[in-house]
């Protein structure tokens, strides 16, 4: 075939797979209003606080200690083994540091995840609506997307696990679920785990499980993970991150869990990747996990105050129709006559000067909403919303 059969620009040669990317829909509008001083950008993941002081001053210790140096590609011992002692005692299972890979940051982990799993023509079976940059990660793969899309009743987001495990076939190489989910803040629950582990054992499919949020919940202690209902060797990959947990989403440091056989595989590929994360950010990252449990309680209850006024001010707004979200710090919602999210949000943009991520981005079961992310100060907010009445409450 030629270049222009497959899609290529014959002037930049490049894989078909890389170059009819899709651009991401949320940056898009990002882009078009980062210009503009007086926008309220709600449209991206990220909390107004700052990282906290004690990680801060952590960092500089390491970089004054010298730790400027490369590390292994599995991370540095202290953080692998820091991180294996917090999941075990959060989860009340043995997490071995031989299952733990230092990342950086968990869309690092997904790059190499799809790397590791995908080859062309295979599939990964997903629920949706999530954030869809690991969709990018399989295609680069010249793997394909098939999307499962939640539903909303009376009881909020569901999950129909016959019509995801309908949507399996032999090409399938794994099911991802993120939980707590970003957009919608629905959770799935340990039954649900369980049952999607089992089918997963019986077909020999890898379970790709984004636990990003996995701290930030409201309404139970903790959110389920699937490291409390599957063994070492199971074939499930857990995502994480410090991002959200410690508002380290510059830093760029996250980790894979796995089966210990899994281990080197990612070894090699972080080698080829990125050779080790930032050394001194994963020097911050022990005092994060070692001493941030307070920092993360109180961010966490900020964000409940939030989440209930975005539920309450929002969810009555005249045109809005929104599931309270358990989770995570997004209100996912619908907008009544609203049949374009992406044209919506520009135009809500730059009538209100707020800017909104549209539900397209997020993939099946998103195109007639909105999210916004309320990780927010309560003025922010408050201003935020003020200047959205006059479109959503009208």
């Amino acid at each position: 075939m030629t270049d222009i059969q497959l899609g290529r620009d014959p002037a930049l040669p490049i894989r078909h797979q890389v170059g009819n990317l899709q651009d991401s829909l949320i940056r898009e509008i990002a882009h078009e209003g980062m210009s503009d001083p007086d926008i309220i950008p709600l449209w991206f993941g990220e909390p107004d606080l700052s990282t906290p002081t004690f990680i801060i001053e952590a960092a500089d210790r390491a970089l004054r200690a010298g730790h400027t140096f490369y590390t292994p590609n599995l991370g540095i011992p202290e953080l692998r083994e820091t991180l294996s002692s917090y999941m075990s005692g959060l989860y009340q299972r043995n997490i071995s540091v031989d299952r733990v890979v230092v990342t950086a940051a968990a869309m690092n982990g997904m790059m190499m995840t799809a790397e590791a799993l995908f080859d062309p023509g295979d599939n990964m079976v997903a629920v949706t609506p999530v954030w869809p940059n690991f969709f990018r990660c399989v295609e680069i793969m010249d793997g394909q997307v098939r999307m499962v899309p939640l539903t909303t009743d009376q009881a909020g987001w569901q999950l129909d696990l016959d019509q995801l495990f309908d949507a399996c076939d032999a090409r399938t190489r794994a099911i991802y679920i993120n939980s707590p989910n970003n957009p919608t803040g629905w959770v799935i629950d340990r039954e649900q785990q369980s049952t999607v582990l089992d089918f997963c054992r019986q077909r020999g499919l890898w379970v790709i499980s984004d636990e990003v949020y996995a701290r930030i919940i409201y309404d139970q202690s903790l959110a389920p993970s699937f490291l409390e209902v599957a063994e070492p060797e199971d074939l499930v990959i857990v995502m994480n991150s410090f991002s959200k947990s410690w508002a380290m989403t510059g830093w760029r440091l996250g980790w894979i869990t796995g089966p210990p056989r899994l281990t080197p595989v990612i070894e090699k590929l972080n080698e080829y990747n990125v050779a080790s994360p930032s050394t001194v950010a994963q020097h911050a990252g022990v005092i994060a996990i070692q001493d941030g449990e307070n920092f993360v309680t109180s961010m966490v209850e900020r964000y409940r105050v939030a989440r209930n006024v975005i539920h309450q001010r929002l969810g009555s707004m005249a045109r809005v129709r929104m599931p309270k979200p358990d989770a995570a710090f997004y209100a996912f919602f619908t907008v009544d006559g609203m049949t374009d999210s992406r044209s919506f949000a520009r135009q809500t943009m730059h009538k209100t000067k707020v800017g909104l991520a549209p539900g397209l981005a997020f993939g099946a079961g998103g195109e007639n909403y909105l999210r916004i992310c309320y990780a927010k100060s309560p003025e922010i907010l408050g201003t935020a919303l003020d200047r959205l009445a006059p479109v959503l409450d009208a």
